[in-house]
């Protein structure tokens, strides 16, 4: 074994830099944290090529003085603490006095600062070394520039993804500390163009809507809420502004953008049955307390943080949103044509086709049931518990023990089709078809049946669906934040190649005048967001997910109902179609189309068997 030896400064620094500066966006965040730290009230960030080849920050913060600017590059050099006991209530952003150091030794950097009232500072520092130390002339506040970021680190560079992957890094974060900071303005340009800004006048609402949309921040419903301990204020979206993950919910503690999985929780479950399975809220909270309450030296990039007191700011959250909620008139108000009247009086028996205008039509009869709440769920699953086991004759079964035909089962193949042939005999509720054959009496759930028929038919045809695009009348308009944008334009070629054209109308905005055709009928706008959620996100566009999706959507949609009775020629119908299903057991949504009672069963209700 080799002897144990003190690395060098700069070996330790390199080193240290691995935790702290992952990315460009690494940078930002330390440079913005000691920004905000000297009191600045304006902080412009100016990029090149994503930060990789240039990332400057200019602010009007108190600037560092001359004779301790030099200091600021040693390891664990800090002016935010100096006893063990600061640690125990931090206030401010940054205090490890790792950052500077840090940056400095996978870069070259220049540092311009002044206080205002004596002769600016500038140093050069090259992975790590002050190459140039001289005077300069600076109105107060610091200017750093940081340049060919790991540029003696080849191997990090390798990890880093495509500049528009790298700018969306870096836009989140800027967004974050916009948001933490609303009194503070921000300004922010890539290239040389100007990405976006904010008022800086204290007004949490204003930043919202530069970052989220003028579209979002209208459907903002301010909370407010306070404790012994804490005090809780900010901003959650109606139910109906939903996206397809929690990357827009955003908690700030004392002025810090942080991350906590159970503060994320009693967010959801202060919109318990509010919002869709898999969708989640847009929410901006800001939480002060006592420093002394919150432990920030828990994660090298200070985004964890502990709380002494977190099932109390588990509830007070909880409580504020479903307050609040609670006490709004959830009604959407979307203007959007009115759509026809659907009715509920015949069964579509045509196969459906899809017309060129993307909806779902039939040539000789009327419009399914509309989308009404499914009153099944609490009829399905009642004490029967169907099960796949291979059918017996009754005659077979009265030799059987009875303990083998304690439950109902779902019926078997018996013939060359999955579903036995079944003759109706009637209808119970209007929900529920009674049929018949040799072995027994079977239970069919007739909106399951035809959820299962039209799925199938559905992801079959959408499967292989033509590119057809249908041009809207009336374009949909959509505000995006700076980091979707800046997605939308890293994959238009994908967005395109499957039939997505978003025009740019604005700086954030854009304008969609056609779609696929295939595109579920009222739910386009959330599937274009999905789709750049999704690229977001680096997961890329699904086609197979969404068409799935669609045609799920599509057959709940697009069939009957409970409560709708249906004559002989109907019913006996929709089990010919069943039978034809390659699945016919389940409807898309796992529950059970179909439950037989035996004839052994039913002689034994009956005391015929004892």
């Amino acid at each position: 074994m080799a002897s144990i030896i003190e690395l060098p400064s700069t070996l330790s620094n390199k080193i240290a830099a691995g935790e702290v500066v992952e990315r460009p966006a690494s940078v930002i965040k330390e440079l913005i944290e000691n920004s905000v730290d000297a009191g600045s009230t304006w902080i412009k960030i100016e990029l090149e090529e994503a930060g990789l080849r240039s990332i400057k920050v200019t602010d009007n913060g108190r600037g560092i003085p001359k004779e301790d600017a030099p200091k600021a590059f040693g390891r664990h050099a800090t002016s935010k603490i100096a006893h063990e006991q600061d640690l125990f209530r931090v206030e401010t952003l940054g205090f490890r006095g790792e950052a500077l150091a840090s940056i400095a030794a996978v870069s070259q950097l220049t540092l311009r600062t002044s206080t205002g009232d004596e002769t600016g500072t500038e140093l050069v520092v090259h992975g790590g070394h002050i190459v140039e130390h001289q005077k300069h002339t600076k109105r107060q506040g610091t200017e750093i520039i940081v340049e060919h970021l790991f540029y003696n680190t080849p191997a990090r560079l390798k990890y880093l993804k495509t500049v528009h992957t790298e700018l969306g890094h870096l836009t989140d974060v800027i967004n974050r500390m916009a948001l933490s900071h609303p009194d503070i303005r921000f300004e922010c340009e890539h290239n040389g163009k100007k990405l976006f800004f904010t008022p800086g006048n204290g007004q949490l609402l204003k930043t919202i809507q530069q970052i989220y949309g003028s579209s979002i921040a209208k459907q903002m419903v301010e909370i407010e809420a306070h404790s012994l301990d804490y005090d809780v204020k900010g901003y959650i979206a109606k139910p109906e502004v939903t996206r397809a993950n929690r990357h827009y919910i955003s908690l700030i503690v004392n002025g810090r953008y942080i991350k906590n999985p159970k503060l994320n929780k009693a967010i959801l479950d202060g919109y318990h049955t509010f919002l869709p399975i898999g969708r989640y809220p847009v929410v901006v909270l800001q939480i002060d307390m006592d420093p002394y309450l919150v432990d920030v030296n828990v994660h090298p990039a200070k985004t964890e943080v502990r709380f002494s007191k977190e099932n109390e700011l588990f509830e007070l959250i909880k409580e504020a949103i479903y307050d609040a909620l609670h006490g709004e008139r959830l009604i959407p108000e979307k203007h959007t044509p009115k759509r026809e009247q659907s009715e509920q009086t015949a069964l579509d028996f045509t196969a459906p086709h899809i017309t060129q205008e993307g909806t779902n039509q039939t040539e000789t009869s009327q419009h399914l049931a509309s989308h009404v709440a499914d009153a099944l769920n609490q009829h399905t699953h009642t004490s029967y518990e169907p099960v796949d086991d291979n059918h017996v004759t009754a005659n077979d079964a009265v030799h059987e023990t009875p303990e083998q035909h304690d439950v109902p089962e779902l019926v078997s193949r018996h013939d060359d089709q999955r579903i036995p042939y079944l003759s109706p005999i009637g209808q119970l509720h209007g929900t529920y078809i009674l049929a018949q054959n040799e072995n027994g009496l079977y239970m069919i759930d007739q909106h399951a049946a035809q959820e299962r028929i039209k799925y199938e038919y559905y992801k079959t045809k959408l499967g292989n669906p033509d590119y057809e695009l249908q041009t809207l009348s009336v374009p949909l308009t959509f505000d995006f934040t700076t980091q979707e944008a800046i997605t939308i334009e890293e994959n238009r070629k994908q967005l395109e190649d499957v039939g997505l054209f978003l025009e740019p109308f604005g700086e954030q905005s854009y304008l969609v005048r056609s779609h696929p055709s295939w595109f579920p009928k009222g739910e386009e706008e959330m599937t274009i967001r999905d789709m750049v959620d999704d690229l977001a996100q680096e997961k890329g566009i699904s086609i197979e997910k969404i068409r799935e999706e669609a045609a799920i959507l599509m057959s709940c949609k697009r069939s009957i109902k409970a409560n709708h009775y249906l004559n002989h020629q109907e019913m006996n119908y929709l089990i010919d179609e069943l039978r034809t299903c390659q699945d016919p057991f389940t409807c898309p949504h796992g529950r059970p189309i179909v439950v037989h009672f035996s004839e052994y069963e039913l002689q034994k209700m009956f005391k015929r068997i004892m």
